[in-house]
């Protein structure tokens, strides 16, 4: 599978709104730290991790759980991740 831009933010979406089903993270900006807009702890941030993994077959180092935190950085990192 192929991924682009729209496919790795709408897996993101997707995720996000399973860990924080009260969530709308389509209301998100670019710079809003996720885990305080949705209220997510360390324990939903690997829950994240784990969903991307299982949607996008992308391997994340728990040293890079830090990439997750915003959209303007996680939508690049999971992509060049899905490259490696």
């Amino acid at each position: 599978m192929s991924l682009d831009e729209t496919r790795v933010r709408a897996a993101l979406f997707e995720v996000l709104r399973q860990v924080a089903p009260d969530a709308d993270p389509a209301t998100l900006s670019e710079d809003d730290d996720l885990r305080e807009a949705l209220e997510i702890d360390s324990m939903d941030l690997l829950n994240v991790a784990i969903g991307l993994h299982a949607r996008l077959g992308v391997d994340i180092p728990e040293a890079d759980y830090a990439q997750l935190t915003r959209l303007r950085s996680a939508v690049p990192y999971l992509l060049a991740a899905a490259v490696r």
